[in-house]
């Protein structure tokens, strides 16, 4: 069985890891409490830009230097930002962690330089022009900022041009120095490791890191009715999206929830896949949770052509609605929900690069640990009961709701 080591250093960086002796790999990451939320409006983009700026070198590597090792030790590598968090990982053989450790607690302490600053800038802006050509990607952005207006969670990951242009290499570095704090990191590992060996070795790595005492702003966002229709003369479908409040990570009720959105929205087998996608009405329609930090929401979408949006609109409204009070889910359903999840969280559980990832976000979330077991039980306890019960907490209302459709 899969055993928990836990430890916590003198500058306040925490290492989580979960050694299962059977695996035949190991993967570690670096999880920055920091991401989108978390930037102030002026600089928003910073965590996402940073992001590509741990790969660009540190005092003891080239950024050549560090593409290099990676592929030396054959390690399946990335990073990621999203609005609540920045992760570094790198999943290997187990006679390879040591050195994936060395790498990455190095670049996480980058050199951040000038030149390299102002060369990367650019391949930012062209990722936000590649985003910006995406329709699903444009529409979620807008959501985003008209459902969370007024609060950090409508930040884009990616900023904006008018945000990144004006962003100097000196706001970055005041950035990483308040956010990439020991105490606000957490050190998640998984798989067939040494845990003695492991802990000492971060240890030693990371021993010169500054603590800095840095929180989150937990503000609760204001929720509202809101709907707009944007018209674009990019676009040849109509698509729908709208947000409505749900369980954060931190509700019991947050697996009632996946459950839930999974009996009525899965892209396939749902009750609006069987309303919308399979009778041909709409290409694509799903309802989807969306937990975060303290607030949770359901996201619900769909994709069809411009003379179909008046009916899919009504349809996916009338889908939600009666799956709340008039057509509860039933015992069946909530079953065939539950399995597919139980199947999901067991594949991903089964790779160590997957548990490490869940117990790094576990800890960022809760500060707790929850092994598979304990999380697969927690999902097999969903009954009719806390359906209504969640059901009663987050009635679907209020509701933002954006379509991006043709011109006439």
């Amino acid at each position: 069985m899969p055993t928990l080591h836990d430890h916590t250093y003198a500058n306040g960086l925490r290492l989580i890891a979960e050694h299962d002796p059977n695996a035949h790999t190991a993967a570690v990451g670096f999880f920055v409490n920091a991401g989108a939320r978390d930037e102030d409006p002026p600089v928003m983009g910073v965590s996402h830009f940073l992001e590509h700026m741990m790969f660009k070198g540190t005092e003891r590597r080239t950024a050549d230097d560090v593409n290099r090792e990676f592929d030396e030790i054959g390690a399946h590598y990335n990073a990621f930002t999203s609005h609540e968090q920045t992760v570094y990982w790198a999943h290997v053989l187990p006679e390879m962690l040591d050195r994936a450790v060395d790498l990455l607690s190095d670049m996480l302490r980058p050199s951040l330089r000038t030149d390299d600053f102002d060369m990367e800038k650019n391949v930012i802006l062209e990722e936000i022009g590649m985003y910006d050509d995406r329709p699903e990607w444009r529409l979620q952005d807008a959501l985003l900022e008209a459902y969370f207006k007024g609060h950090p969670l409508s930040h884009r990951v990616l900023g904006t041009p008018d945000t990144i242009k004006p962003l100097t290499a000196v706001q970055m570095r005041a950035y990483f120095e308040s956010r990439y704090a020991a105490d606000n990191i957490v050190v998640a590992a998984a798989g067939n490791f040494d845990p003695d060996r492991l802990t000492g070795l971060v240890g030693e790595r990371t021993a010169h890191w500054k603590p800095s005492g840095v929180a989150r702003d937990h503000g609760t966002p204001p929720a509202m009715d809101y709907a707009t229709t944007i018209a674009d003369d990019r676009v040849s479908r109509h698509y729908l999206a709208m947000l409505t409040p749900a369980p954060s990570h931190q509700d019991e009720l947050r697996y009632a929830a996946k459950v839930f959105a999974d009996v009525v929205g899965d892209q396939e087998g749902s009750r609006l896949y069987w309303a919308l996608v399979e009778p041909g009405v709409a290409e694509e329609a799903d309802l989807s949770f969306w937990p975060h930090d303290g607030v949770g929401a359901y996201m619900a979408g769909a994709v069809c052509e411009k003379a179909q949006a008046d009916d899919v609109e009504g349809r996916l409204v009338d889908t939600m609605t009666r799956a709340l009070a008039d057509e509860p889910p039933t015992d069946d359903e909530i079953e065939r929900a539950k399995n597919k999840l139980a199947t999901r969280i067991t594949l991903r559980g089964e790779r160590p690069q997957g548990r490490m990832q869940s117990i790094g976000l576990q800890w960022l979330y809760r500060r707790e640990y929850t092994p598979l077991t304990d999380e697969l039980a927690a999902l097999r306890a969903v009954t009719r009961d806390q359906i209504a019960a969640l059901n009663a907490a987050y009635p679907l209302t209020p509701r933002a709701v954006i379509r991006l459709t043709p011109k006439d």
